[in-house]
């Protein structure tokens, strides 16, 4: 992959920033690291910018029982697991295969091996919970070969350096947009030759996602991981992954990722003339499936839901002219 340079200021300040990070970050002790991020993330919190006003929207509909003193406290948490998610994946790269391993606690995991054992290719849905690229490095060297695809990014030379760092992790990325190919095909591939692909879904990136209910509202996400799985009769299981507190000493916090229970495709009646079940209701209802069980673990725990960005379909039409 061929990196352009920045093309504006903006992009140049950017690249800058990101690269001071992953070297400044990785050179400090392990502690203080946390603990500026820590910092960072409430000075962030009380600033109250457009990323925190938005995560505190979408906690709303988590916690619609919280007053506005709990909302705020739940965002402060929010923030806090946000930026951790940053300092790991700013360090994740010098962690060797005992720090990586050691730190991440496996549940429901069992049906996912047997799957593969079988040559059979499983297609996760996953959330912005926790820190998925820390989960991909486990699966990377506990699983399979991970193969997923990620939102292309400015400028070019960032983007670069993110497919770098998690192609070192031991994951395939494929560019969501601008490869010159068909993502769907390659991941198809994949599946059908018995793979394993984590994707982010629990955002649309694409303006054709599925419409599905989430916490008593329509919200917008990817359909693609129940199409990749009717397609190729891979298994679909949604994914959830959150953070823990580890007893003592250091690292002071590892992650739990869970595997819940296989989305069948649903024995829905056939339209009023016969015809089959449209494709497109099968992967809705499979969709809503993957988000029912997400909605269950972001309950349980919403400070892990990383979600800085409109979902519901509220937030995502225009105001109204006045």
């Amino acid at each position: 992959m061929t990196a352009s340079a920045p093309s504006t200021v903006r992009d140049r300040i950017t690249l800058l920033a990101y690269g001071g990070g992953w070297r400044l970050v990785r050179l400090l002790p392990e502690r203080l690291a946390y603990v500026l991020f820590d910092v960072g993330a409430d000075l962030a919190w009380r600033l109250r910018g457009a990323g925190v006003r938005r995560l505190e929207a979408n906690l709303a509909r988590v916690r619609p029982d919280l007053d506005e003193g709990g909302l705020r406290t739940l965002s402060r948490q929010g923030m806090r697991s946000y930026l951790r998610y940053w300092c790991d994946s700013f360090r994740l790269p010098d962690w060797d295969e005992h720090r990586i391993v050691s730190t991440v606690r496996a549940e429901g995991d069992g049906p996912v091996r047997a799957a593969l054992a079988e040559g059979r290719g499983v297609v996760m849905f996953l959330g912005h919970l926790g820190n998925w690229d820390h989960a991909g490095a486990w699966s990377a060297l506990r699983l399979a070969t991970v193969t997923t695809v990620a939102e292309r990014l400015r400028p070019e030379q960032l983007f670069d350096r993110f497919v770098g760092f998690r192609e070192r992790l031991g994951m395939r990325v494929l560019p969501l947009t601008g490869s010159g190919g068909s993502v769907f095909g390659a991941l198809m591939r994949t599946l059908r030759d018995g793979g394993f692909v984590p994707l982010l879904a629990d955002r649309d990136l694409t303006a054709q996602g599925v419409e599905v209910d989430l916490f008593g509202e329509r919200a917008r996400v990817a359909g693609g991981p129940a199409g990749l799985a009717l397609q190729t009769g891979a298994a679909l299981h949604p994914v959830s992954i959150r953070y823990e507190r580890l007893d003592g000493g250091s690292p002071r916090h590892g992650i739990v990722v869970t595997w819940h229970d296989e989305v069948p495709v649903p024995d829905l009646p056939p339209a009023q003339d016969g015809q089959r079940v449209p494709r497109s209701r099968l992967v809705a209802a499979m969709t809503q499936s993957c988000v029912d069980a997400l909605a269950g673990a972001i309950a349980q725990h919403p400070q892990d839901w990383h979600m800085l960005q409109p979902v519901f379909v509220a937030d995502l039409r225009p105001d109204p002219p006045t």
